[in-house]
């Protein structure tokens, strides 16, 4: 029997869904000292909330500074005396020499952003009389890499992404809509499975985002055909997948709920290999919109707005790749070309 597919399997799936979140596991931090640096950790995590830091900082935050008390558990190192800049220097030696399952090390961002972490947690302590003297307000930080992104899309590669959902099925309708938005705004994955009905704006042609990254919020103008797709989508599939007729999420899953921001970013990354093989995520995407309009003629500025970024350096490492501008002046000018 031939399997079904897209909206028709979709159906089938109703009523069956799989548990959301991650699965509860203990970290193995000892809490039971009210001074030990696995107590004072929740409550730093609980500062940080109530001084209304996003739940994906607090959550970042989380993690890291459970990866450094579970390699301080290992040196029998629980109280927050315990640590001094040497131990800390160890533990970025650490950092540095962790290889991940795949055999690749710790990208130099992660590791800054580890790193980062346990210094403010330890910065805090001393804030709050915890500790007398901090042990990594000199620690020296590595150096940030100054990364180009990975080649950009093509406009005619984009092409080929937008053609490769089935406009015929419902759920290829959602997928259409969902890629032309991404591509037409450059909205983050996060960012794009939490809009909600009440921010797209079909008469001003805008998406409005809400607590983006920094927990800014942004207008962004969505063009023609992204709109098209959209409104094909609300008419056309949305009806058909709404099970709560309180869900206010933009984009449903089969199931009828919201996306995550994984399962959102896992479909993209999916569609965009199918189209052009082993090279896909959403950042292409947003990364291709950014780097064809400055191509077009876009102002810089203009595209640090569209990106949502508070500095403008890190626009300039996003348009640096855009090597077509660089090959037409190069053309036209250079007496070898």
């Amino acid at each position: 029997m031939e399997r079904k597919r897209g909206y028709e399997r979709a159906k089938l799936l109703r009523g069956h869904e799989p548990k959301s979140g991650r699965k509860a596991e203990p970290d193995g931090l000892d809490r039971s000292d009210p001074r030990g640096m696995a107590a004072l950790m929740d409550a730093y995590l609980v500062s940080l909330e109530v001084k209304n830091f996003s739940p994906r900082t607090v959550d970042t935050r989380e993690y890291a500074l459970t990866l450094f008390l579970q390699w301080s558990r290992e040196r029998e190192l629980k109280q927050p005396e315990a640590i001094t800049k040497p131990i800390l220097e160890s533990y970025q030696r650490h950092l540095w020499h962790y290889r991940k399952k795949d055999g690749k090390p710790l990208a130099t961002g992660t590791q800054i952003g580890r790193l980062t972490a346990v210094r403010q947690y330890f910065k805090w302590l001393c804030k709050e009389g915890w500790l007398d003297a901090d042990p990594a307000a000199h620690l020296e930080m590595p150096k940030e890499e100054h990364r180009l992104p990975e080649d950009t899309l093509s406009e005619a590669e984009v092409a080929a992404v937008l053609n490769v959902p089935d406009i015929n099925d419902p759920l290829g309708v959602r997928d259409r809509a969902m890629l032309e938005l991404l591509y037409s705004t450059a909205l983050r994955r996060a960012e794009i499975a939490h809009l909600e009905l009440r921010d797209l704006n079909t008469d001003r042609k805008t998406i409005f985002v809400r607590k983006g990254k920094g927990s800014k919020d942004r207008v962004l103008p969505v063009g023609k055909r992204a709109l098209f797709w959209l409104e094909q989508y609300l008419d056309r599939t949305r009806p058909l997948l709404m099970i709560n007729m309180g869900e206010q999420a933009l984009f449903l899953t089969g199931y009828g709920r919201g996306f995550s921001p994984n399962s959102l970013g896992n479909l993209v990354t999916k569609t965009v290999r199918q189209a052009i093989g082993n090279r896909g995520s959403c950042h292409l995407l947003r990364h291709a919109c950014a780097t064809h309009m400055h191509e077009r003629g876009a102002d810089i500025r203009v595209i640090q707005q569209l990106l949502g970024h508070s500095k403008l350096e890190t626009t300039q490492i996003y348009t640096e790749v855009s090597i077509k501008l660089l090959q037409d002046v190069h053309d036209r000018t250079h007496p070898a070309a």
